[in-house]
């Protein structure tokens, strides 16, 4: 059975990789006989295949998302039921793709999803305040949610109409495995997209779950350019129905970019965030008309929520009165179900959790059967203007969708520590055993997070403090992508490369710190080099998930920290904790320059990111001129455009002013 199994994995690996059937070759969805659900469809000359609604979808659009997999034949048929979601495709022969299949190499073929995502100027009015300098994909904001099954082949084709700015789109945590040019990041992976010009980013979902998309260009997504993508896959725990993405972000009403500028001076005043909104709807200091996020529920059964963090600069504690829920999935990684009644939520972290729609009687049942959905800003990580702290109360629960009523429930009372959730609890369902290493310097590569002078930027002659996380604040050239220079044997410092070369099998250790302004002695080599703040950072990690071996409070302990290697944490952000460190660990199994980055924007434009650059000589092989084509005409293009100074927003200064990313 082991040799026939490995054949058959092998065998859906390999077709993961073949050309999946373009929809323009088959029917339309309304020329086939969907009737009701079925898992069993034709194709034009006879062949059945599975199809079939995704459990998990959308709930507002009045229109079923179809998961098909044509390249199966009958034996296969979907296996999800409000029962037992842990099944998604089972064989006649017992064979399945379930929660516990091996997603880093093994997943359905399914088939292609082409979108079409346009960027331009709006005015944002999220808060019953205009914000007139919002930059927004299809005049949406939150950005169209897209959807996909597991396995599907996603198209996405991006359309730059903004007058002076570029763009890229990342996708942030999936793994872009063996795509590095598609991970949509300016100055690493291409080249910006400029005004009038398009891009086609393709890769192939091989995880499943809920993330989001957003540009990668400088500050542009604190200024409205992100919205929710969801892989429709398993899950580990049961429920009835799944709900739309519920997307949680701080506001402001003023352009990041212009925000930027007060960073900019040699005692900088650091920006403040305006309102908390919940998918695109908010209150600014009581502003009316009331603009919050409303969902109705039926008593007794369980629902999918869908929870997107994709703040500027802060961390939620989400909560809904009087109810508890179950954790089920931390970013894109499957786990086993724990039960809360409040989860902490940091910037670019996702979480499904399962609600069971029975109120909990603390003395205080609504009558009415109305709750708060609470995003309370965590202690520590938050900036808001002072003296106008947003309501935590953002969102209401219905139980009836009549009702227009305020609820009057109150919370239990519980930490607002600025925190990951806690690190037993995150125990993944498709295990990972580490290899055990110690924390040397010769086998383990550290990073220590703090502010360095810096000097003539971004004009000749400034001399302002910049975020550090590798021997030099990160500064990108847009024309210049790391990709495009794999031949070279040394890197500009300003690019911050770190190289890690060896085989799929190959892991990779790092540690990173936050010390605290005194710090261990061994924090730095000889004098320092830079200041340490105290502050949180939540970090993230391009084309890996990563296993955390290890997280804390305190610098001081890491000497005797004992590392996870037995199925740790895994996940692609982590909250790199106020003067502490997180230990964390991946296999190099994906050839690229991946950015590793605290997910906040000022810290990110102001150089807290570096590269890696994974296994360059077959990055190489790989990245053949056919595949680079695209690449080199989306960087023709923007060194055309870029060449005439009209075109930029401050001709007679500098166009560049921060990182890039």
């Amino acid at each position: 059975m082991g040799f026939l199994e490995g054949c058959r994995t092998l065998f859906l690996y390999l077709a993961a990789f073949l050309p999946s059937p373009a929809p323009s070759s088959y029917p339309g969805r309304d020329q086939l006989a969907l009737g009701p659900p079925s898992t069993t469809h034709f194709l034009p000359y006879g062949k059945p295949f599975p199809q079939f609604p995704a459990p998990s979808g959308p709930d507002t659009d009045g229109s079923e998302f179809l998961c098909e997999y044509r390249d199966l034949g009958p034996e296969w048929t979907n296996c999800s039921t409000p029962e037992d979601r842990s099944c998604w495709l089972k064989h006649t022969n017992g064979s399945q793709f379930n929660t516990r299949t091996n997603y880093e190499n093994t997943w359905p073929p399914g088939i292609t999803r082409k979108y079409y995502l346009e960027v331009d100027h709006w005015t944002i009015n999220a808060d019953g305040i205009d914000n007139p300098d919002g930059k927004l994909f299809n005049g949406t904001y939150p950005g169209p949610w897209i959807k996909a099954c597991w396995g599907d082949l996603i198209e996405v084709t991006v359309k730059n109409k903004l007058r002076y700015n570029g763009t890229t789109v990342h996708w942030h945590g999936l793994r872009m495995w063996n795509t590095v040019e598609m991970d949509g990041v300016n100055g690493v992976t291409q080249c910006p997209i400029a005004p009038g010009e398009n891009f086609t980013y393709t890769f192939r979902a091989t995880q499943y779950g809920t993330s989001w998309y957003h540009s990668h260009y400088s500050l542009q997504y604190a200024d409205g350019m992100h919205g929710p993508i969801s892989i429709f896959g398993p899950s580990s725990a049961s429920y009835d129905e799944g709900r739309n993405p519920l997307i949680i972000t701080d506001w402001s009403h003023r352009s990041a970019f212009q925000d930027w500028q007060r960073e900019l001076v040699p005692k900088p005043s650091f920006p403040k965030m305006n309102s908390v909104l919940i998918n695109g709807k908010g209150n600014f200091a009581g502003a009316f008309p009331m603009k919050k996020f409303n969902t109705t529920v039926e008593k007794g059964r369980k629902y999918l929520f869908r929870i997107i963090n994709t703040s500027v600069d802060t961390t939620y504690i989400f909560s809904i009165d009087n109810h508890n829920f179950t954790v089920m999935t931390t970013d894109f990684v499957p786990i086993y179900p724990y039960n809360v009644s409040h989860i902490a939520v940091g910037i670019g972290q996702r979480y499904h959790i399962v609600l069971n729609a029975v109120p909990i009687d603390n003395g205080n049942l609504s009558p009415e059967g109305n709750y708060w959905i609470r995003t309370i800003p965590a202690d520590g990580c938050k900036g808001f203007e002072t003296g106008n702290e947003p309501d935590e109360r953002q969102g209401i629960l219905r139980y009836n969708d009549s009702s227009t009523g305020t609820p009057t429930s109150f919370r239990e009372a519980f930490s607002l520590e600025c925190r990951d959730e806690e690190f037993d609890r995150l125990r993944p369902v498709h295990e990972w055993q580490v290899p055990e290493t110690i924390l040397s310097p010769t086998d383990v590569a550290r990073f220590h997070v703090g502010k360095m002078p810096g000097s003539n930027r971004p004009e000749h002659g400034d001399k302002f403090s910049w975020w550090v996380m590798g021997k030099k604040p990160l500064w990108l050239n847009f024309s210049d992508p790391t990709l495009l220079n794999l031949g070279n044997t040394t890197w500009n410092e300003d690019y911050v490369v770190v190289t890690q070369n060896g085989n799929d099998e190959t892991w990779v250790y790092m540690v990173i710190t936050g010390p605290p302004v005194v710090p261990p002695p061994w924090a730095c080599d000889g004098p320092c080099d830079r200041s340490f703040v105290p502050v949180a950072h939540p970090m993230h990690l391009h084309g890996h998930d990563f296993a955390l071996l290890a997280q804390g409070n305190d610098t001081h302990q890491l000497a005797n920290v004992t590392l996870k290697f037995d199925n740790p944490p895994r996940r692609d952000v982590v909250l790199l904790p106020a003067g502490g460190y997180a230990v964390v660990a991946f296999k190099a199994d994906n050839p690229g320059s991946w950015l590793f980055h605290c997910h906040i924007p000022w810290h990110a434009s102001s150089g807290l990111a570096l590269q890696v650059l994974e296994r360059q000589a077959d990055l190489q092989k790989m990245m053949t001129e056919e595949r680079l084509a695209e690449t080199r005409r989306v960087c023709a293009g923007w060194d055309k455009w870029f060449a005439n100074k009209t075109n930029h927003w401050n001709p007679d200064g500098p166009f560049q002013d921060d990182s890039g990313i």
